[in-house]
Protein backbone atom coordinates (compact mmCIF):
# COMPACT_ATOMS: atom_id res chain seq x y z
CA UNK A 1 0.00 0.00 0.00
CA UNK A 2 2.83 2.40 0.80
CA UNK A 3 4.23 2.03 -2.72
CA UNK A 4 0.79 2.53 -4.26
CA UNK A 5 0.31 5.76 -2.32
CA UNK A 6 3.79 6.94 -3.31
CA UNK A 7 2.95 6.40 -6.99
CA UNK A 8 -0.65 7.67 -6.67
CA UNK A 9 -0.70 10.37 -3.95
CA UNK A 10 -4.12 11.58 -5.09
CA UNK A 11 -5.77 8.51 -3.54
CA UNK A 12 -5.30 10.10 -0.12
CA UNK A 13 -6.98 13.28 -1.34
CA UNK A 14 -9.87 11.19 -2.67
CA UNK A 15 -10.25 9.33 0.62
CA UNK A 16 -10.16 12.56 2.65
CA UNK A 17 -12.79 14.13 0.41
CA UNK A 18 -15.05 11.10 0.81
CA UNK A 19 -14.65 11.17 4.58
CA UNK A 20 -15.39 14.89 4.71
CA UNK A 21 -18.52 14.53 2.58
CA UNK A 22 -20.56 12.99 5.38
CA UNK A 23 -21.72 10.14 3.11
CA UNK A 24 -20.69 6.62 4.05
CA UNK A 25 -22.84 4.53 1.68
CA UNK A 26 -24.90 4.95 -1.49
CA UNK A 27 -23.47 8.35 -2.25
CA UNK A 28 -21.84 10.17 -5.13
CA UNK A 29 -18.53 8.27 -5.02
CA UNK A 30 -20.18 4.86 -5.37
CA UNK A 31 -22.43 6.07 -8.18
CA UNK A 32 -19.56 7.70 -10.07
CA UNK A 33 -17.23 4.74 -9.66
CA UNK A 34 -19.88 2.23 -10.73
CA UNK A 35 -20.63 4.30 -13.84
CA UNK A 36 -16.93 4.59 -14.68
CA UNK A 37 -16.30 0.89 -14.11
CA UNK A 38 -19.31 -0.18 -16.19
CA UNK A 39 -18.05 2.00 -19.03
CA UNK A 40 -14.55 0.55 -18.67
CA UNK A 41 -15.76 -3.06 -18.75
CA UNK A 42 -18.25 -2.38 -21.53
CA UNK A 43 -21.54 -3.17 -19.80
CA UNK A 44 -24.70 -1.27 -18.92
CA UNK A 45 -24.81 -1.87 -15.16
CA UNK A 46 -22.37 -2.05 -12.25
CA UNK A 47 -23.45 -2.64 -8.66
CA UNK A 48 -20.93 -2.08 -5.87
CA UNK A 49 -21.00 -4.67 -3.08
CA UNK A 50 -18.98 -5.43 0.02
CA UNK A 51 -16.60 -8.04 -1.43
CA UNK A 52 -16.05 -10.43 -4.29
CA UNK A 53 -17.57 -13.47 -2.57
CA UNK A 54 -20.80 -11.55 -1.86
CA UNK A 55 -20.79 -10.57 -5.53
CA UNK A 56 -20.64 -14.24 -6.57
CA UNK A 57 -23.35 -15.29 -4.14
CA UNK A 58 -25.74 -12.48 -5.10
CA UNK A 59 -25.18 -13.05 -8.83
CA UNK A 60 -25.77 -16.79 -8.47
CA UNK A 61 -28.95 -16.24 -6.47
CA UNK A 62 -30.25 -13.82 -9.10
CA UNK A 63 -29.57 -16.39 -11.82
CA UNK A 64 -31.35 -19.10 -9.84
CA UNK A 65 -34.35 -16.86 -9.20
CA UNK A 66 -34.74 -15.57 -12.75
CA UNK A 67 -33.37 -18.31 -14.98
CA UNK A 68 -32.64 -21.39 -12.90
CA UNK A 69 -36.08 -22.91 -12.66
CA UNK A 70 -35.71 -26.15 -10.72
CA UNK A 71 -32.14 -26.75 -11.86
CA UNK A 72 -29.73 -27.54 -9.08
CA UNK A 73 -26.16 -27.63 -10.48
CA UNK A 74 -23.41 -25.16 -11.31
CA UNK A 75 -20.43 -26.14 -13.46
CA UNK A 76 -17.18 -24.66 -12.20
CA UNK A 77 -13.55 -25.70 -11.60
CA UNK A 78 -11.88 -27.19 -8.55
CA UNK A 79 -8.56 -25.33 -8.69
CA UNK A 80 -9.63 -21.71 -8.15
CA UNK A 81 -9.40 -21.33 -4.39
CA UNK A 82 -12.91 -22.29 -3.33
CA UNK A 83 -14.62 -18.98 -3.98
CA UNK A 84 -17.14 -20.16 -6.56
CA UNK A 85 -17.81 -23.28 -4.52
CA UNK A 86 -18.53 -21.19 -1.40
CA UNK A 87 -21.09 -19.21 -3.39
CA UNK A 88 -22.62 -22.43 -4.73
CA UNK A 89 -22.99 -23.85 -1.23
CA UNK A 90 -24.58 -20.64 0.05
CA UNK A 91 -27.13 -20.57 -2.76
CA UNK A 92 -27.99 -24.27 -2.69
CA UNK A 93 -26.31 -25.21 -5.96
CA UNK A 94 -24.36 -28.44 -6.30
CA UNK A 95 -20.90 -27.79 -7.77
CA UNK A 96 -19.88 -29.86 -10.76
CA UNK A 97 -16.13 -29.70 -11.31
CA UNK A 98 -14.79 -29.51 -14.84
CA UNK A 99 -11.12 -30.12 -15.62
CA UNK A 100 -8.56 -27.54 -16.70
CA UNK A 101 -5.92 -26.99 -19.39
CA UNK A 102 -2.41 -27.60 -18.11
CA UNK A 103 -0.51 -24.66 -19.60
CA UNK A 104 -3.05 -22.00 -18.62
CA UNK A 105 -4.66 -23.70 -15.58
CA UNK A 106 -7.96 -22.34 -16.92
CA UNK A 107 -11.15 -24.31 -17.44
CA UNK A 108 -11.15 -26.83 -20.27
CA UNK A 109 -14.01 -25.89 -22.56
CA UNK A 110 -14.68 -29.49 -23.73
CA UNK A 111 -14.74 -30.60 -20.09
CA UNK A 112 -17.31 -27.90 -19.24
CA UNK A 113 -19.51 -28.87 -22.17
CA UNK A 114 -19.24 -32.53 -21.23
CA UNK A 115 -20.43 -31.73 -17.71
CA UNK A 116 -23.66 -30.01 -18.80
CA UNK A 117 -26.96 -31.75 -18.03
CA UNK A 118 -30.62 -30.79 -17.77
CA UNK A 119 -29.83 -29.83 -14.15
CA UNK A 120 -27.22 -27.20 -15.06
CA UNK A 121 -28.41 -23.80 -13.84
CA UNK A 122 -25.23 -21.86 -14.64
CA UNK A 123 -21.62 -22.18 -15.76
CA UNK A 124 -19.11 -20.23 -13.67
CA UNK A 125 -16.00 -19.27 -15.63
CA UNK A 126 -13.01 -18.11 -13.55
CA UNK A 127 -10.39 -16.00 -15.32
CA UNK A 128 -7.75 -17.43 -13.01
CA UNK A 129 -4.36 -15.78 -12.34
CA UNK A 130 -5.29 -12.97 -14.75
CA UNK A 131 -5.61 -15.31 -17.75
CA UNK A 132 -8.60 -15.13 -20.09
CA UNK A 133 -11.03 -17.96 -20.77
CA UNK A 134 -12.50 -17.84 -24.27
CA UNK A 135 -16.08 -17.22 -23.17
CA UNK A 136 -17.44 -16.48 -26.68
CA UNK A 137 -16.10 -19.85 -27.87
CA UNK A 138 -17.61 -21.55 -24.81
CA UNK A 139 -20.96 -19.89 -25.53
CA UNK A 140 -20.87 -21.22 -29.10
CA UNK A 141 -20.00 -24.72 -27.90
CA UNK A 142 -22.79 -24.71 -25.31
CA UNK A 143 -25.32 -23.45 -27.84
CA UNK A 144 -24.27 -26.13 -30.34
CA UNK A 145 -25.20 -28.92 -27.92
CA UNK A 146 -28.56 -27.40 -26.98
CA UNK A 147 -27.67 -25.49 -23.80
CA UNK A 148 -28.24 -21.99 -25.12
CA UNK A 149 -30.51 -21.29 -22.14
CA UNK A 150 -27.72 -21.86 -19.57
CA UNK A 151 -26.18 -18.53 -18.49
CA UNK A 152 -22.46 -17.94 -18.06
CA UNK A 153 -21.21 -16.12 -14.97
CA UNK A 154 -17.67 -14.72 -15.26
CA UNK A 155 -15.59 -14.61 -12.08
CA UNK A 156 -13.21 -11.75 -12.89
CA UNK A 157 -11.71 -11.31 -9.42
CA UNK A 158 -8.18 -11.85 -10.80
CA UNK A 159 -8.57 -10.35 -14.26
CA UNK A 160 -9.56 -6.67 -14.09
CA UNK A 161 -8.94 -5.14 -17.51
CA UNK A 162 -8.15 -8.36 -19.36
CA UNK A 163 -9.35 -8.59 -22.95
CA UNK A 164 -10.14 -11.15 -25.59
CA UNK A 165 -10.05 -9.34 -28.89
CA UNK A 166 -11.59 -5.91 -28.33
CA UNK A 167 -13.85 -7.02 -25.45
CA UNK A 168 -12.97 -6.97 -21.78
CA UNK A 169 -13.71 -9.78 -19.37
CA UNK A 170 -16.92 -9.04 -17.53
CA UNK A 171 -18.71 -8.23 -20.78
CA UNK A 172 -18.41 -11.70 -22.32
CA UNK A 173 -21.04 -13.67 -20.38
CA UNK A 174 -24.48 -12.93 -18.95
CA UNK A 175 -23.23 -11.49 -15.66
CA UNK A 176 -19.84 -11.08 -13.99
CA UNK A 177 -18.31 -10.43 -10.61
CA UNK A 178 -15.20 -8.62 -9.41
CA UNK A 179 -13.27 -8.37 -6.16
CA UNK A 180 -11.46 -5.18 -5.15
CA UNK A 181 -9.43 -6.74 -2.35
CA UNK A 182 -6.21 -4.71 -1.93
CA UNK A 183 -3.97 -7.16 -3.82
CA UNK A 184 -6.20 -7.30 -6.93
CA UNK A 185 -5.20 -5.61 -10.17
CA UNK A 186 -7.69 -2.90 -9.23
CA UNK A 187 -7.59 -2.97 -5.45
CA UNK A 188 -9.14 -0.81 -2.76
CA UNK A 189 -7.60 -0.06 0.65
CA UNK A 190 -10.04 -2.50 2.23
CA UNK A 191 -12.62 -4.94 0.91
CA UNK A 192 -15.01 -4.34 -1.95
CA UNK A 193 -16.59 -5.99 -4.95
CA UNK A 194 -18.90 -5.45 -7.90
CA UNK A 195 -21.48 -7.20 -10.08
CA UNK A 196 -21.65 -6.13 -13.72
CA UNK A 197 -24.16 -7.04 -16.43
CA UNK A 198 -26.01 -5.65 -19.43
CA UNK A 199 -29.11 -7.68 -18.54
CA UNK A 200 -31.55 -5.23 -16.90
CA UNK A 201 -33.55 -7.93 -15.12
CA UNK A 202 -30.45 -9.47 -13.55
CA UNK A 203 -29.18 -6.01 -12.60
CA UNK A 204 -32.45 -5.07 -10.88
CA UNK A 205 -32.63 -8.38 -9.03
CA UNK A 206 -29.04 -8.07 -7.77
CA UNK A 207 -29.75 -4.52 -6.67
CA UNK A 208 -32.67 -5.76 -4.59
CA UNK A 209 -30.70 -8.65 -3.10
CA UNK A 210 -27.69 -6.55 -2.07
CA UNK A 211 -29.81 -4.36 0.22
CA UNK A 212 -32.03 -6.51 2.43
CA UNK A 213 -34.32 -7.68 -0.41
CA UNK A 214 -35.97 -4.27 -0.51
CA UNK A 215 -38.22 -3.24 -3.38
CA UNK A 216 -38.20 0.19 -1.75
CA UNK A 217 -36.94 1.37 1.62
CA UNK A 218 -38.09 -0.96 4.44
CA UNK A 219 -40.30 -3.00 2.05
CA UNK A 220 -38.81 -6.52 1.86
CA UNK A 221 -39.98 -8.58 -1.10
CA UNK A 222 -37.22 -11.20 -1.27
CA UNK A 223 -36.42 -13.51 1.68
CA UNK A 224 -32.71 -13.87 0.85
CA UNK A 225 -31.65 -10.24 0.67
CA UNK A 226 -28.62 -9.09 2.63
CA UNK A 227 -26.55 -6.03 3.51
CA UNK A 228 -23.63 -5.92 1.07
CA UNK A 229 -22.61 -2.46 -0.07
CA UNK A 230 -19.42 -0.84 -1.33
CA UNK A 231 -18.57 2.13 0.88
CA UNK A 232 -17.85 5.68 -0.28
CA UNK A 233 -14.19 5.74 0.76
CA UNK A 234 -13.29 2.57 -1.12
CA UNK A 235 -15.26 3.76 -4.16
CA UNK A 236 -13.36 7.05 -4.15
CA UNK A 237 -10.03 5.22 -4.01
CA UNK A 238 -11.05 2.83 -6.79
CA UNK A 239 -12.27 5.67 -9.00
CA UNK A 240 -8.90 7.39 -8.58
CA UNK A 241 -6.93 4.25 -9.43
CA UNK A 242 -9.09 3.08 -12.37
CA UNK A 243 -7.49 5.34 -15.02
CA UNK A 244 -4.10 3.79 -14.28
CA UNK A 245 -5.27 0.16 -14.38
CA UNK A 246 -4.14 -0.60 -17.94
CA UNK A 247 -0.68 0.80 -17.26
CA UNK A 248 -0.28 -1.21 -14.04
CA UNK A 249 -1.50 -4.33 -15.85
CA UNK A 250 1.20 -3.78 -18.48
CA UNK A 251 3.83 -3.71 -15.71
CA UNK A 252 2.54 -7.01 -14.35
CA UNK A 253 2.65 -8.63 -17.80
CA UNK A 254 6.20 -7.33 -18.34
CA UNK A 255 7.27 -9.04 -15.11
CA UNK A 256 5.59 -12.25 -16.25
CA UNK A 257 7.43 -12.00 -19.58
CA UNK A 258 10.74 -11.57 -17.77
CA UNK A 259 10.11 -14.58 -15.57
CA UNK A 260 9.27 -16.62 -18.66
CA UNK A 261 12.63 -15.72 -20.19
CA UNK A 262 14.47 -16.66 -16.99
CA UNK A 263 12.65 -19.93 -16.26
CA UNK A 264 14.96 -22.95 -16.69
CA UNK A 265 14.01 -26.22 -18.33
CA UNK A 266 11.31 -28.01 -16.37
CA UNK A 267 9.73 -24.79 -15.11
CA UNK A 268 6.62 -23.56 -16.93
CA UNK A 269 5.17 -20.08 -16.38
CA UNK A 270 1.39 -20.47 -16.45
CA UNK A 271 -0.18 -18.34 -19.18
CA UNK A 272 -3.36 -18.19 -21.26
CA UNK A 273 -3.06 -18.11 -25.05
CA UNK A 274 -5.97 -15.68 -25.02
CA UNK A 275 -4.09 -13.05 -23.02
CA UNK A 276 -3.39 -12.14 -19.41
CA UNK A 277 -3.11 -9.20 -17.03
CA UNK A 278 -0.57 -10.99 -14.85
CA UNK A 279 -2.49 -10.99 -11.59
CA UNK A 280 -0.30 -13.82 -10.30
CA UNK A 281 2.95 -15.25 -11.61
CA UNK A 282 2.39 -18.98 -11.20
CA UNK A 283 4.86 -21.71 -12.08
CA UNK A 284 4.34 -25.39 -12.76
CA UNK A 285 7.36 -27.31 -11.46
CA UNK A 286 7.67 -30.93 -10.35
CA UNK A 287 9.99 -30.23 -7.43
CA UNK A 288 7.97 -27.38 -5.97
CA UNK A 289 9.37 -27.65 -2.46
CA UNK A 290 12.92 -27.66 -3.76
CA UNK A 291 12.41 -24.51 -5.79
CA UNK A 292 10.56 -22.81 -2.93
CA UNK A 293 13.49 -23.49 -0.62
CA UNK A 294 15.95 -22.27 -3.25
CA UNK A 295 14.01 -19.02 -3.57
CA UNK A 296 13.85 -18.65 0.20
CA UNK A 297 17.61 -19.09 0.40
CA UNK A 298 17.86 -16.09 -1.94
CA UNK A 299 15.51 -14.00 0.20
CA UNK A 300 12.47 -14.47 -2.06
CA UNK A 301 9.05 -15.33 -0.72
CA UNK A 302 6.79 -17.69 -2.66
CA UNK A 303 3.31 -19.09 -2.11
CA UNK A 304 0.87 -21.66 -3.49
CA UNK A 305 -2.37 -20.70 -5.26
CA UNK A 306 -4.09 -23.02 -4.41
CA UNK A 307 -2.92 -26.08 -2.40
CA UNK A 308 -6.21 -28.02 -2.11
CA UNK A 309 -8.77 -28.71 -4.81
CA UNK A 310 -12.33 -27.71 -3.90
CA UNK A 311 -13.56 -31.27 -4.27
CA UNK A 312 -11.02 -32.40 -1.66
CA UNK A 313 -11.67 -29.74 0.99
CA UNK A 314 -12.53 -31.38 4.31
CA UNK A 315 -15.63 -29.26 4.90
CA UNK A 316 -17.19 -30.18 1.55
CA UNK A 317 -16.16 -33.78 0.91
CA UNK A 318 -19.40 -35.17 2.37
CA UNK A 319 -21.66 -32.64 0.65
CA UNK A 320 -23.21 -33.17 -2.79
CA UNK A 321 -20.79 -32.64 -5.64
CA UNK A 322 -19.72 -34.41 -8.79
CA UNK A 323 -16.92 -34.38 -11.32
CA UNK A 324 -17.17 -33.92 -15.07
CA UNK A 325 -17.62 -37.29 -16.84
CA UNK A 326 -14.07 -37.05 -18.20
CA UNK A 327 -12.68 -36.54 -14.70
CA UNK A 328 -10.23 -33.88 -13.48
CA UNK A 329 -6.88 -35.55 -14.13
CA UNK A 330 -5.09 -32.31 -15.09
CA UNK A 331 -6.37 -30.54 -11.98
CA UNK A 332 -5.13 -33.36 -9.78
CA UNK A 333 -1.75 -33.57 -11.51
CA UNK A 334 -1.21 -29.80 -11.28
CA UNK A 335 -2.17 -29.05 -7.69
CA UNK A 336 1.07 -30.31 -6.13
CA UNK A 337 3.25 -28.55 -8.71
CA UNK A 338 2.10 -24.94 -8.39
CA UNK A 339 4.31 -22.17 -7.04
CA UNK A 340 3.62 -18.43 -7.07
CA UNK A 341 6.36 -15.82 -7.47
CA UNK A 342 6.14 -12.14 -6.48
CA UNK A 343 4.41 -10.07 -9.18
CA UNK A 344 2.99 -6.61 -8.56
CA UNK A 345 3.21 -3.35 -10.50
CA UNK A 346 5.32 -1.51 -7.92
CA UNK A 347 8.10 -4.13 -7.97
CA UNK A 348 11.50 -2.54 -8.50
CA UNK A 349 13.84 -3.66 -11.28
CA UNK A 350 16.32 -4.97 -8.73
CA UNK A 351 13.61 -7.12 -7.12
CA UNK A 352 12.58 -8.62 -10.45
CA UNK A 353 16.24 -9.23 -11.29
CA UNK A 354 16.73 -11.00 -7.95
CA UNK A 355 13.89 -13.42 -8.73
CA UNK A 356 15.17 -14.01 -12.25
CA UNK A 357 18.67 -14.71 -10.98
CA UNK A 358 17.35 -17.27 -8.52
CA UNK A 359 15.34 -18.95 -11.26
CA UNK A 360 18.34 -19.19 -13.57
CA UNK A 361 20.54 -20.64 -10.83
CA UNK A 362 18.14 -23.35 -9.78
CA UNK A 363 19.05 -26.92 -10.64
CA UNK A 364 16.57 -29.69 -9.91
Amino acid sequence: MKRIVEENPTVLDAARAALASGWWLNGTEVREFCKAFADYVGVQNCLGVANGTDALEIALRAIRDLRGGNRSEAVTVANAGGYSTVACRLTGLTPVFADIERNSQLASLPSIVGALTDQTAVVIVTHLYGGVVDVPQLRSMMDAVGHNDVPILEDCAQAHGARIGDRRVGSLGDIATFSFYPTKNLGAFGDGGAIVTSDPALADHCRMLHQYGWSSKYHIVHPYGRNSRLDEVQAAILRTLLPGLDASNAKRVAILDTYGEAAPAGVHVVRSVNGTVGHLAVLLVRNRDGLAQHLKDHGIQSDVHYPVLDCDQAAWKTLPQRLAPSGIAVSRDSVSNLLTLPCFPTMKEAEVALVCGALRSWVR
